[in-house]
């Protein structure tokens, strides 16, 4: 099992370089970072985790900017977007973005993506929430032919263009490793599809049966495709040794464990007890 932790990167909590080198010091494998450019003040879109809309939704850093930040104040631990919402963005850009910070930062970077959940955000980036996902299909495979092709080029529907040049190419090859995100009823597609790890999330101890027989019959549909095993990552994991001996059963690989969008003295506490899950405490 490997473990990383995950944090809103706000301008009120930690810093982000701070909070790297803290996470690599305690041995942690990698930290992720989510993206929100905005949240619309109609939410009409519900909070997936019900209640109040968390302040740290509203604050947060643009999470290339703060994983930049990140891996320059550190050395070994991996960096990623957890989720980067791709349907967002425009695929040149974001080939661009994650190219250099893969190669800035060694080939460090994992690739966290989604199709997000607040409909209004999304509208406001020109997205129709009925065909985001392949919309995030189109641009993740953009990409893909950016980051391997020293020329290239994509037709499809929702991108389209010509041959290009675009370097720096990412460090890692062929690209970093792409986390699809999402628990929904085709996760599973888009990971075989396009993926080389799931994000899986909100999996509770009655939820558990059912998700590790979805983790079986992934690794069953990869096989009949002729891949090898696809890496499981748990994100927002509960920090608890029996959760994790149970994440362990179901076919996860990695767990991240959530940290507060808090000052220091808040976070490094939470960091600490996250910390001895790895050593057996």
């Amino acid at each position: 099992m490997q473990y990383g932790v995950s944090m809103f990167p706000t301008h009120y909590a930690i810093d982000p370089a701070t909070l790297a080198r803290e996470a690599e010091q305690r041995g942690f494998e990698s930290l992720l970072f989510p993206e929100h450019t905005h949240i619309p003040t109609s939410r009409r879109s519900p909070y997936p985790g019900g209640g109040e809309l968390p302040r740290m939704y509203v604050h947060t850093y643009d999470p290339f900017v703060a994983l930049t930040a990140a891996a320059a104040a550190t050395e070994n631990i991996k960096v990623g977007t957890g989720i980067c919402l791709i349907i967002e963005r425009d695929p040149i850009t974001t080939a661009k973005e994650v190219a250099s910070l893969d190669h800035l930062s060694g080939g460090r970077f994992l690739f966290g993506v989604g199709a997000g959940w607040n409909r209004e955000e999304m509208e406001n980036h020109g997205t129709d929430p009925r065909t985001r996902m392949a919309l995030m299909s189109e641009r993740i495979h953009a990409m893909r032919e950016i980051w391997t092709h020293d020329e290239a080029e994509f037709h499809g529907k929702y991108v389209d263009f010509d041959p290009i040049w675009s370097w720096p190419k990412p460090a890692q090859k062929p690209h970093p490793p792409v986390l699809v995100g999402g628990m929904g009823a085709t996760v599973e597609d888009r990971v075989l599809a396009f993926g080389d790890e799931w994000l899986a999330q909100r999996v509770t101890p009655e939820t558990m049966d059912a998700f590790a027989g979805r983790v079986t019959e992934l690794q069953r549909r990869a096989a009949d495709a002729g891949r090898g095993p696809i890496p499981i990552s748990m994100f927002s994991a509960r920090p608890d040794r029996s959760a994790v001996e149970q994440y362990a059963e179901a076919g996860v690989s990695r767990c991240y464990f959530p940290l507060p969008a808090a000052g220091r003295d808040e976070v490094l506490p939470v960091l600490d007890r996250c910390a001895e899950l790895m050593t057996g405490g």
